[in-house]
């Protein structure tokens, strides 16, 4: 079964820079997947922050995020990215990654994607 971790979170101040790692499992290809990052924000519910198929792109960021997030892969890792620029108070969140069989352009819900990762924390404070 797909195991997924993550790793980079940490505090940062609010401008910088920050980049969120999710490795997949050495038994299991991730170019077959759609990897999708989440955020949940204190108070707030999960939501969809970007995804992408890792063999075949089709990359979609939320709105709020666009232009400042970018999300990448690296077959050689088996890996995928999440790239934050200019990061703001508002994206404290515990940043988790998860994977699934369908990639759209457009937001996928929580439930399209099967095996989720525990997570990492990006705290945004100065």
């Amino acid at each position: 079964q797909l195991q997924l971790v993550e790793s980079g979170g940490g505090l940062v101040q609010p401008g910088s820079s920050l980049k969120v790692s999710c490795a997949g499992s050495k038994n299991e290809n991730l170019d077959y997947y759609c990897i999708g990052w989440f955020r949940q924000r204190p108070g707030l519910g999960r939501e969809g922050v970007a995804s992408i198929h890792v063999s075949r792109g089709m990359p979609y960021y939320t709105e709020a995020v666009k232009g400042r997030f970018t999300i990448s892969t690296d077959n050689t890792k088996n890996a995928v990215y999440l790239h934050m620029n200019n990061l703001r108070p508002e994206a404290t969140a515990t940043y988790s990654c998860a994977a699934g069989f369908a990639c759209s352009p457009v937001a996928l819900p929580a439930r399209a994607f099967t095996s989720w990762g525990q997570g990492t924390q990006v705290p945004v404070s100065s």
